[in-house]
């Protein structure tokens, strides 16, 4: 049986090499455990929580379903998650609940960006858009559908209420038309075809993107019973990573095909939309989402080893681009 003593001999004696891959090992670990769990929470809620295919009427649940479960990581439920369990140090049961809304709501806002009268795109997270199997009208209602379910959740989340308040607020806030996501898709439209300079363009990505990132990564903070001003912290560091995440997604739409990215490769260029690669050129994107998450992960210095998770998954969004 090893002493002690023996152990920390052990440590001394290994290589920095063999250090840092232990700890990069560790890390990956960390992070794939993340995934899956949030993934696998986050869908057993969204089956129990969405009607079934054959609840009456069935188009719409058919429609809801389909784009819900097409795929996606999850990404928005697992960043509110890890906040919630940065803060509390744990899952309690019931957050997985928080995270469903957050994934029907991105979820509904694809969907009506993929539609004719916006993106006009026919492939989705590798499958038919909504509104290709079901039809415009379906697809609008199926959007509708899922948004509406997911504050009939949010007002029933096991939380004290005036947790529950506040998580209600900022998500509305942040997908709404004051520095939310229906204000950046409405300014991204009003972009096509024209010269945006670098306010506008960032306006977009914060409001359309970042917004609902934000929101995610606050609402788990709430949900957790955070100090205003460990909210403060996890706004900021949401602000940082989700910008970071779309200028990565606006890198990826000229770097990768349409299989690789699970969406019609290209539509951002051929539609003249306002993009970082477009307007700063791909190595200028890839250096700006790197420093944004260097500014992230220093909001959150102040959680110690409870943030390696979250800022790890942080990394794993920018990442995407090698």
């Amino acid at each position: 049986m090893r002493t002690p003593a023996g152990v920390l001999f052990v440590f001394k004696i290994a290589s920095p090499q063999r250090s840092a891959r232990r700890a990069l090992l560790y890390s990956l670990g960390m992070l794939t455990d993340a995934l899956e769990q949030g993934r696998s929470l986050t869908d057993a809620a969204l089956d129990r929580l969405i009607p079934l295919e054959t609840q009456h009427p069935v188009s719409i649940h058919k429609a809801m379903r389909h784009s819900v479960f097409a795929g996606g990581k999850r990404l928005r439920p697992v960043l509110c998650m890890e906040a919630r369990r940065m803060v509390a140090g744990s899952l309690p049961k019931g957050i997985e609940e928080l995270g469903a809304a957050l994934e029907m709501l991105h979820t509904y806002s694809l969907i009506h960006d993929d539609l004719p009268a916006l993106d006009n795109d026919d492939l989705r997270r590798g499958s038919p858009t909504c509104h290709k199997v079901f039809g415009e009208a379906i697809a609008i209602l199926a959007g509708d559908a899922l948004q509406t379910q997911a504050y009939e959740v949010l007002a029933r989340l096991n939380c004290p209420a005036e947790a529950r308040v506040r998580i209600v607020e900022e998500i509305a806030r942040g997908t709404g038309t004051v520095d939310g996501m229906i204000a950046g898709q409405v300014v991204d439209l009003e972009a096509e075809h024209a010269q945006p300079n670098a306010a506008m363009l960032e306006y977009i990505h914060r409001a359309k993107t970042a917004a609902l990132i934000t929101a995610s990564v606050v609402s788990g903070g709430w949900y957790a019973g955070a100090k205003d001003r460990d909210v403060a912290k996890l706004r900021m560091f949401g602000r940082s990573v989700g910008l970071a995440f779309q200028i990565v997604d606006d890198v990826l739409d000229v770097t990768q095909t349409s299989e690789q990215l699970g969406k019609t490769a290209g539509k951002d260029t051929a539609a003249e939309k306002a993009t970082y690669p477009a307007l700063f050129g791909i190595d200028e994107s890839v250096r700006k989402a790197d420093v944004l998450i260097k500014e992230a992960f220093s909001e959150l210095d102040s959680f110690g080893e409870r943030a390696d998770t979250l800022k790890e998954l942080a990394r794993f969004l920018v990442e995407r681009k090698k």
